[in-house]
This record gives C-alpha cells, structure tokens and sequence, in this order.
C-alpha cells in the first residue's frame, strides 16, 4: 500500500460533512466519504467514493480506511429516536475509531460539542465526553472541535426560528431566554478542521463564531433582519416543550427535545473563549433573508430520507 494520502470525511452528502469534502477537493486533496446513505444525491460526482459505514464489521471498517491519513469525524445524532440512539452513536463512533487505528490512520479531526461532560446529566453531552476521552486514548493524533450551533444554507435551527417567526403572532423562549449561544458558520467549521487536518499537534477547540446572543436575542435579531419582529414571551420549559410537541405533531418531525431545553437553560452552549470562527450570523442573516424561513426544515425526514439531497434555505 503506497503512503497515505487520502482524506476520509464522515457524512460527505449531508451537512458539515459536505463543506468539509468540498474544501479538501478545493485544496486538491483525495477525498473518500464513510455514509449511512449510499443512495442520497451525490453533490461532488465521481470526485469522492462513497463507503458504507460497515459498524458491525469492524474489520472491514479498518480494511476501509486502509490509506487514508486524516478522518474528519462528524457521525452523530440530534436526539433518541425508535430508528437512532446517543448509545448508538456513542458505540459506533467507538468502533470508527478503533478502526482508524487499526488502520494507521494519522489524525483524528473530530466534531464535539461545547461543555462536555461525563459527570452531565444530558445524554447528549455526556456521550460527546466519552468520545472525546475515547479519541484521546488511542493515541492518535486529533483536532477536537467544539461548535455550540452551526448555520448555514442547510441548517435547521435557525432556519426553524424564522419559519415560526413568519407564522406566528408571538414566539415563546424558555424562561428568561438570558442563556447564551454562540453560532459558527458551517463553512468556517469547515476551514477550521482542514486546517488542523494538515497539523499533528493533539488540541481540543472551542469553535465559536463571533457573534454571541443569548436565546431572547437571537430571536429578536432573526426577527428583526427577516422583517418579522414578534412579541417575545417568557414561558416556562414544559409549556415550551408542549408547544414544540404540538407544532412537531404537524410537521411531523421532533422540533425540541427535553434534554436539548435543559442544554439552552444550563450555558452550555457559550464558552468563555475567542472566536474561532470569522462569518457574523447577523451578516449571513441579511444575506439570506428573502429565504430564509420559508419553509420547514425537518431533522426525521433527512434522517427517513436517505436519497434526497439537503434542501437549502
């Protein structure tokens, strides 16, 4: 097997998978995908070879990404589901892993999430801890990024907001809503893992954008820059809950989660850090404006979905 050149990205036809792929084919590299969905619209023709992901055969898994030097790890799951668990992920991410090793694998850029935690008692972010502690004892070098919200053209929280924005009388937020968030732009999270792809220097990154609001205001500011300025309303978390409940029954898909509340309302989607990320939301917003919102994005019918390419808001 000739030395190592090839540049293996997760989820390559999804989302941040995607920017990540598009920016190393940009860079002249060789690119391969590892994808639970072999069928989705390919957006980058015979330029990368798709990959089933092959956890429950580790050993063809390794045999896989025999060849490549740096994986880009963005595998995860938003929320429990009949079809998909944290535990899932959390163990077929283990097995990804051991796999890279086995296979020589240089580096290791993976996508977290800000404030992990073993000791938290939110799947979500606990899981993510595991991994991060799990990635670090292989003894592979890595790159552990850790995003609180990412936007972009295919993005679904922020997307989500300006459609309710532009349907509702009122939007509700949690409590005081004074919990904060600090959005990056997809493409920079794409910048900032190939950049470290190229390093060898093991470092854990706070990937945080520029701009940091909390809930009350970025609502405010979406409303504002769509030019659907609504009355917000405290609420308390379990009226908010019902609610997202309810619109998820109609557009048939899970709009908030418990767990995803009590993540807003602890902090820890903020970190005390500089910004790794140089796009301003509010700049992309003003952009994107005309389009933004007009439609629903739903999380389950990508998940369902695995041959329609990612609609684009």
């Amino acid at each position: 097997m000739p030395e190592a050149t090839i540049h293996a990205v997760t989820g390559a036809y999804g989302y941040s998978g995607k920017y990540i792929a598009q920016r190393l084919l940009d860079e002249g590299h060789r690119v391969i995908t590892l994808t639970n969905s072999l069928s989705r619209h390919n957006p980058f023709g015979d330029c990368i070879k798709a990959f089933p992901f092959h956890f429950d055969q580790p050993d063809l898994l390794t045999e896989q990404l025999r060849g490549v030097s740096v994986l880009y790890n963005t595998y995860w799951v938003r929320f429990n589901h009949r079809l998909f668990k944290h535990a899932d992920a959390v163990h077929n991410t283990l097995v990804l892993f051991e796999s890279a090793k086995k296979a020589g694998v240089r580096r290791i850029v993976h996508v977290s999430i800000t404030n992990p935690s073993e000791n938290s008692p939110l799947e979500y972010f606990r899981g993510k801890a595991v991994l991060e502690k799990a990635l670090i004892a292989t003894g592979v070098s890595y790159a552990i990024l850790r995003p609180a919200v990412i936007f972009g053209k295919e993005d679904i929280l922020i997307n989500n907001i300006a459609w309710a924005l532009r349907r509702l009388p009122a939007f509700g937020v949690f409590g005081d809503g004074q919990y904060r968030l600090q959005p990056i732009y997809v493409n920079d999270l794409a910048r900032l893992a190939v950049e470290q792809g190229a390093k060898r220097e093991n470092i854990v990154i706070n990937a945080i954008g520029p701009e940091s609001f909390t809930y009350r205001e970025l609502v405010a500011t979406i409303g504002q820059l769509i030019g659907k300025e609504r009355p917000i309303i405290p609420v308390a978390p379990w009226f908010g809950y019902a609610v997202g409940w309810l619109v998820g029954l109609l557009v048939g898909d899970v709009v908030i989660t418990k767990e995803e509340i009590e993540g807003l309302m602890a902090n820890l989607l903020h970190v005390d850090a500089s910004p790794a990320g140089q796009t301003a939301l509010t700049d992309w917003i003003r952009s994107h404006a005309e389009n933004l919102g007009r439609s629903y994005t739903s999380e389950l019918a990508r998940r369902k979905d695995r041959v329609s390419a990612y609609r684009s808001n």
